[in-house]
Formats: structure tokens, sequence, C-alpha cells
């Protein structure tokens, strides 16, 4: 049954229809251009408002052409580059990717991870379309990182109270390169320290925000933590490999099946994603514009 959600600001029109796919996480839309909310303010202002709400939205159906794509992901901000994927030539900021019989074998997407916190500024989110859809399979999974983290225990809440954690894209995209490749790539983005709980700059959540990007704790190494020089190493990498295992609870997911022309739009401060690589040898083709975001606190 689809249900109008109402919106906190009374003003907006409550036009769109929202069917939620999740008790925690996901709302499917009804009734709404995406190209007419990419130049209606009014229209974008209630999208904006229910991805708050939701983490993220999804709509079938959707023609609409890459300029209008971007345009919408502009609306949330300007947009950015990816240094290992590149951008389509003449949308800048449209990422392209691709999986056909003729694809590099990598698998840095069907892992849990929140796009680019390798980054000092990670993505705000991003605004997804599936081009071409395997006939089956090929799915993706989004977690609501902020419910993962309501939902610790107290104990492992107060632990990680002030922990920060470095992210990294030499250790994830960077490893199969050649090492001076790597070691380039590690000069033009050096690792990324991030707190391990953040706060959602819009709504005030707490987030855990930790993800496969994340190679280790940074300043675990305390009298607290440390009692013997064991401690360190293994007692900092089984608490951030615990917490990076919270992606995959299952009650904080909602798992998307593409068609031609659907789109995802998520909040990537708040959520994390997996791509579900069980298709080959079909094909997948996604375009994805990327949001610049602000520096986690």
């Amino acid at each position: 049954m689809t249900t109008l959600t109402p919106l906190e600001d009374s003003t907006l029109r409550s036009s769109i229809g929202v069917t939620p796919l999740t008790c925690t996480i996901g709302a499917e839309l009804s009734g709404v251009d995406l190209a007419a909310a990419a130049h209606d303010d009014d229209l974008f202002a209630e999208l904006r408002a229910l991805l708050l709400e939701y983490k993220v939205l999804f709509v079938r159906d959707q023609d609409i052409s890459r300029a209008d794509h971007v345009a919408l992901a502009r609306r949330f901000g300007e947009l950015e580059d990816h240094p290992v994927a590149g951008s389509d030539p003449d949308h800048p900021g449209l990422v392209r990717i691709y999986k056909d019989l003729d694809s590099a074998p990598e698998h840095y997407e069907n892992a849990y991870h929140c796009d680019a916190t390798w980054r000092q500024h990670p993505p705000m989110g991003s605004v997804l379309r599936c081009v071409e859809a395997p006939p089956v399979g090929g799915d993706t999974i989004w977690v609501n990182m902020a419910e993962a983290y309501r939902r610790l225990p107290d104990e492992v809440k107060n632990r990680i109270q002030g922990l920060r954690a470095r992210h990294s894209i030499e250790a994830s995209f960077g490893a199969a390169m050649p090492l001076e490749q790597r070691h380039e790539l590690a000069q033009r983005f050096p690792d990324a320290e991030h707190p391990v709980v953040r706060t959602h700059p819009e709504t005030g959540e707490q987030i855990l925000f930790v993800n496969s990007f994340t190679t280790h704790l940074v300043n675990y190494h305390t009298p607290e933590h440390v009692r013997f020089g064991f401690d360190y190493a293994p007692g900092a990498a089984e608490l951030l490999h615990y917490l990076m295992r919270q992606a995959a609870v299952p009650e904080f997911q909602v798992r998307w099946r593409w068609t031609p022309d659907s789109f995802a739009i998520w909040d990537n401060r708040c959520t994390q994603h997996y791509a579900v690589q069980d298709y080959w040898p079909a094909v997948r083709k996604m375009e994805r514009a990327g949001i610049i975001g602000d520096l986690p606190y």
C-alpha cells in the first residue's frame, strides 16, 4: 500500500507517493519525475526531506537525460570525479560503472562500504541510475549505519567514544597497482582520518563510520586499552572488525532489484552499500553522480 509521508515543512506539497521498504531504511517513490525535480525548487525540497527520513530513495521508470541526471545531483552539491574510475567525458562528475565480459575482475563494490571515505571530505551522497540490468541478480544492498550505532551495546559505545580511524585508497584501489603507481596514488590522496562515530550534520544522528576502506584505529594504543604489547594491534583489529561486521546485519538493510531506468539516491554520510556480483556472464551498466561532502565530525 502506498502512503504519503507527512513532511516537517507543511508548505511543501505532498505530491510524492512513498512506500517504505523496510522498518529501518529505504523507500520507493511513485508519482515523481526526477527530471522535473532537477529544476523545480519545491519538488526538490520534498525529495531532500524524504532522503533525510529514509536515507535511500528508489524510483523506477525514469525517462531522464544524462544532463538532467547530473543537474539533479548538483542540486545537493557540487559533483566529484573518481581518480580511478574517471567520468563521462561529456558530463563531468558522472561515473560509468559498466560490467561486461571485457571488464577487469575486480571486487571493490561487493564489500560493505561507504563511498570514498579515503577522502578528507567523503561524498555527501550519490544519484545512481541503472542503464542495463541483468535478467536476474546484480542487486544492491544499503545499510542504515545510524541504526547500527544505536543498536550497539552501551559497553561498546563507551569503548569507542573518541576513537578515530584511518581510511585508505592506497590499500584498496591501489593494492593491485604497480608499486610506483600505487605510491603516486597515495601521494595524491593521503590516507584520511575520521571519527569512528560521526555526527550527521543535518539530523544530528550518531553514525558508525567504519567500512571496508578503513585500515586501522589510530588512537587505540593508550593506557586504558593496552596492558601488554600484544593488546595493541590484535586488540584494535578485533574491535575494528567487530564494528565493521555490523553492516552485515539484515535488520539494518534494504535490498533493491534493479531494472533499466531505475534510480537510487542515497545519503552517503549515514549508509553503507554492497553491490552483489552474482550475475556473470550477464551485463550490468550503472551511471553514478557523486556529491562532494563535508569534513566528518
